[in-house]
């Protein structure tokens, strides 16, 4: 039994927001602000404007950049079903950038507006494009003093 939309507007012409679903819109604008405000001081921390966050396109190429992915990673990213390994790889590399590991990387491609938040607001520093040897140092608990100034 099938019925028409004219019954169906009939019926549900009264459908109204209700007070629970103002509270989720209201906690969901609060967790958007939230992430949007955490991803613009991660951009500041790099170095890179934080308007830049807020530009569709662009913020994904400046996240590249910031992560160290090369041009192709980045084109890789707007292909739709292929885009899954580059963004965990940008996670990934960006924790790293930022002196969390790889862990943090996973944990950000699951839930980036709790962990760009982190990025952005905690005390995790920016610490640029590691050298090979920095990365096995960190890895292996053993100070790089080469890299000093």
């Amino acid at each position: 039994m099938s019925m028409s939309f004219a019954l169906f507007a009939q019926r549900y012409q009264d459908a109204d927001f209700g007070p629970i679903q103002y509270v989720i819109l209201i906690i969901a604008w609060a967790v958007i602000l939230v992430a949007v405000a955490g991803i613009w001081k991660m951009f500041r921390k790099a170095g890179e404007p934080g308007w830049a966050s807020i530009v569709p396109i662009y913020n994904a190429i400046v996240l590249g950049r910031i992560a160290g992915l090369s041009g192709f990673m980045i084109f890789l990213m707007f292909i739709p079903c292929i885009a899954i390994i580059p963004v965990l790889m940008l996670n990934m590399k960006l924790a790293e950038r930022f002196g969390k590991n790889a862990g943090f990387g996973v944990l950000a491609f699951f839930v980036p507006f709790i962990c760009y938040p982190i990025l952005g607001f905690g005390s995790a520093q920016y610490q640029g494009p590691l050298t090979t040897r920095a990365v096995l140092a960190r890895r292996s608990g053993q100070p790089d003093f080469r890299n000093l100034p």
